[in-house]
């Protein structure tokens, strides 16, 4: 017995063995080319493909097209359920069905760069408006703080600004009467800053409401003001982040490529107008070399997709495969 038991067990370590060297050899798979062999392990991991900026976008329009398709078939399997379901609670017949088609999901496809700036540096904390040639794609809920009386009554009447006034409307906000909970952007003229900054700093200013000059939403005239109202829906406003990453939404996946790919262009032009003279997160009072990049890195994604790293070659707009794609070059 005692031999047997013995047997058994070294049977066991065995296979124990042969698992864990099994995996191991999975994990560290070795890929020959012709040229060299290199190994794919946590220590030495693949490297992520990169695409050019319209096969990016083709993917990714690809995939959206895909999920639409999914989420169509699986609404129409369902119906027969959906109906069960609304009978059980007590619906007639009629109520029952379906009022109407299935409404799918427009996905935003939103664009990320990281650039190689340190906000916490002196001019390199890059923030403004960028005016996208096709828009966003979705519309935006102002409002529109002033105190000529005209002005206000035009942007709500024929602006579409969602509130409009002076004084009076600053003060329904501070009381709670009119909520800015579903406010999108401010904007406002010169002479209203004062009593705007005193009554509603601390409930615009955490909500990134607070009209700036910097993003386009402080004005001094109002012929200015109502051309920015009519053109906020195409106007999307940026920031760096702590680590230098600056996302942006760049339109819908209705939109098609070619629509995409111009409000991507438009995206990567401002970013490089804006370059500050000097940029880098290496260490203060470090002289900036030569041969500093930056463009580090940019991905696309849709709501529900993954993201898709592209190619810096078609990011860059001092490159010439900007925007295009290498190989059909």
């Amino acid at each position: 017995q005692r031999l047997a038991h013995r047997r058994r067990q070294n049977r066991d370590h065995a296979q124990i063995f042969h698992t864990m060297f099994s995996r191991a050899l999975h994990r560290a798979a070795i890929i020959r080319t012709p040229q060299f062999a290199s190994y794919v392990s946590r220590a030495h991991p693949q490297k992520t493909p990169e695409f050019a900026v319209p096969q990016a976008f083709e993917s990714i329009l690809q995939d959206t097209q895909d999920r639409i398709a999914f989420r169509q078939q699986k609404w129409e399997r369902n119906a027969q359920a959906r109906k069960e379901k609304r009978l059980k609670e007590g619906a007639d017949a009629a109520s029952a069905e379906d009022q109407g088609p299935y409404r799918n999901q427009d996905e935003t496809v939103s664009m990320a760069i990281n650039l190689n700036l340190d906000p916490r540096r002196p001019g390199q904390a890059l923030r403004g408006t960028v005016a996208l040639p096709h828009g966003t794609g979705k519309k935006v809920s102002v409002m529109v703080f002033t105190e000529n009386a005209d002005l206000a009554k035009t942007a709500k009447e024929s602006g579409g600004a969602l509130h409009a006034g002076g004084e009076e409307l600053i003060d329904q906000i501070a009381n709670g009467e009119v909520t800015v909970d579903n406010l999108d952007r401010s904007l406002a003229t010169q002479e209203i800053m004062p009593k705007l900054s005193k009554a509603l700093a601390r409930v615009l200013g955490p909500r990134g409401l607070m009209p700036n000059p910097k993003v386009g939403t402080l004005f001094t005239d109002a012929d200015e003001l109502l051309q920015s109202l009519q053109q906020q829906s195409q106007n999307v406003q940026y920031r760096t982040e702590k680590s230098g990453i600056v996302h942006v939404p760049i339109g819908k996946a209705s939109f098609g490529l070619d629509k995409l790919v111009d409000n991507a262009r438009s995206v990567c032009k401002e970013l490089q107008s804006v370059k500050p003279d000097k940029y880098g997160k290496g260490k203060s009072g470090k002289k900036m070399g030569k041969n500093v990049r930056y463009w580090l890195r940019a991905s696309v994604s849709a709501t529900q997709g993954r993201g898709v790293r592209l190619d810096m070659r078609t990011v860059d707009p001092s490159s010439p495969y900007f925007m295009k794609d290498p190989d059909s070059m």
